[in-house]
């Protein structure tokens, strides 16, 4: 069996990212690397895999408020799209991939399936290049894998 040294599949991911125009994940790659080759990697990567997802959902979810914040979104607005059908789809679309997002975390830290990032990680990468998406997803695809399990395992 091969084994490649973290710095070199940080480097692989980090090619791949670039070649897919996966900026987001090429960035978050770039942070990884050169905390490591700066030996911060001690001080910066455990509070990062303690609370990084929690503080990367935070900005988040306030970057996607902005609007409602900032005044270009008014009650009126709010008002008339939970009276329109792609206002409740949205809705019942949020509540799922929300409750995917809760499930996908907890498989990937409670549970301990870390494991499975590389995947996830080629996935997004190809989707962002081929497919013109962006890597946002991790959480929702462990959410379906978690989900998908439990069915099967039953």
């Amino acid at each position: 069996m091969i084994s490649l040294n973290p710095t070199i599949i940080l480097l692989l991911i980090l090619a791949a990212a670039i070649f897919g125009k996966a900026n987001s994940v090429a960035i978050a790659t770039c942070i990884l690397l050169m905390a490591k080759l700066l030996g911060l990697d001690k001080y910066v990567y455990p509070p990062l895999q303690k609370s990084g997802m929690t503080w990367g959902l935070i900005l988040l979810i306030a970057a996607i408020m902005i609007p409602i914040a900032n005044g270009t979104i008014t009650f009126v607005n709010i008002k008339s799209v939970f009276t329109s059908w792609i206002g409740i789809t949205a809705l019942v679309l949020s509540f799922l991939t929300t409750y995917l997002s809760g499930q996908g975390l907890n498989y990937l830290t409670v549970q301990g399936h870390s494991d499975i990032m590389p995947a996830m990680i080629v996935g997004a990468v190809a989707a962002a290049s081929f497919l013109g998406g962006v890597p946002v997803g991790p959480l929702i695809t462990s959410g379906i894998l978690a989900v998908f399990l439990k069915t099967i395992h039953k």
